[in-house]
């Protein structure tokens, strides 16, 4: 009998309430395991922008919180009924201070998925801890410190890639900080419709700035005329920073405009003294992968595991699916503005 069951007996787990908000957010900041991913405040997006059903468990030993685990239910036709922790994020899964916490956290998600009726349950782990469920290894990760002189983090980009950064400060592009989302959208939704992928609303942006306030930010390059050819989106969490949407114009890739924008942001992390550049998810074998390595990141694999409960294997509702070949190609050819009407109606199921 394994020794770990008696202890894990003693962990209790139940839905979080609003009420818990304080407590949960004061775990995560503590906590080594949580991200920014697991802040309360993303459960009242998944409400309010997605209409998504959350369910988020905490755990409890003697009184004291030892685990959270946020999950978000979808249900959709073309996509199916399952559980997430986490949709539209790169990390998820169970963030405990035990390891009994985690057992008891799993157990209560599994048996939630079966009295929900799902199909999968999905926890985005950064390591394996359920060797016997499914896992998929489509994604990797890309995270680097920060050094603390400016002038090092410039060195520390291969030759290749830091040629490409000093032209773009020779061509004197800037960046500015937004506090709107109005120039960034348009970056985003039209590098969304090149790329053939549904576009998240404009809503859903407001509502992180609004929401996360100073730890989510928007920085908009400009070309030396002055027009905003490319954008990005970041997280601060603790001393690390996460550039996480992005956007551009055709033209972004001449100017190195792309290039600039994240060692514009590296630099200003660098400044203010945080630790951590964390580039974000890439799928293997595509340009975004290519493009991080280029600059001196290493890919760290993701463990992304699924209970599965019915059907065979696990749904691959992403780009890199050939069946979703066709319809690629379609969306391309529709107008933007159609697009970015109807788009947010699918990208709300496909995080």
């Amino acid at each position: 009998m394994n020794a770990a069951l008696p202890i894990a007996a003693t962990v209790t787990v139940r839905p979080a309430s609003s009420g818990d908000a304080g407590r949960w957010d004061a775990f995560v900041a503590n906590c080594p395991e949580a991200t920014f991913f697991h802040r309360f405040a993303w459960r009242e997006i998944y409400h309010s922008v997605f209409k998504h059903r959350t369910h988020y468990l905490l755990a409890e030993q003697g009184g004291v919180m030892v685990g959270i685990l946020p999950l978000v239910e979808l249900r959709s036709l073309l996509f199916g009924h399952s559980l997430c922790s986490l949709p539209f994020a790169v990390y998820g899964g169970a963030a405990a201070s035990e390891p009994t916490a985690i057992v008891a956290l799993h157990e209560a998600a599994v048996a939630l998925g079966r009295e929900l009726g799902v199909q999968h349950l999905e926890l985005r782990n950064r390591e394996c801890r359920e060797a016997a469920w499914l896992r998929q290894d489509l994604y990797v990760t890309f995270r680097r410190p920060i050094a603390a002189d400016v002038e090092a983090n410039l060195l520390a980009i291969p030759r290749k890639q830091r040629a490409m950064v000093r032209k773009a400060i020779a061509r004197q592009l800037r960046c500015e900080i937004d506090q709107r989302a109005d120039r960034f959208f348009a970056l985003y939704a039209d590098n969304q419709h090149r790329h053939g992928t549904p576009p998240q609303s404009r809503r859903y942006f407001d509502a992180l700035l609004e929401v996360f306030g100073d730890d989510c930010e928007i920085a908009t390059v400009f070309s030396p005329q002055g027009k905003p050819v490319s954008g990005v989106l970041s997280f601060y969490f603790r001393d690390e920073v996460l550039p996480y949407y992005a956007g551009d114009l055709p033209e972004a890739r001449d100017l190195a405009a792309n290039d600039f924008k994240y060692w514009d942001l590296m630099r200003r992390a660098c400044e203010r003294g945080l630790k951590l550049f964390d580039y974000g998810r890439s799928k293997r074998g595509t340009g975004s992968f290519d493009f991080k390595r280029n600059w001196g990141f290493d890919p760290q694999p993701l463990s992304y595991e699924h209970f599965v409960y019915r059907g065979e294997g696990i749904p691959q509702h992403n780009p890199s699916n050939p069946k979703y070949k066709a319809a690629i190609g379609a969306w391309r050819r529709l107008p933007r503005r159609l697009v970015n009407s109807v788009g947010p109606a699918l990208a709300r199921y496909l995080g």
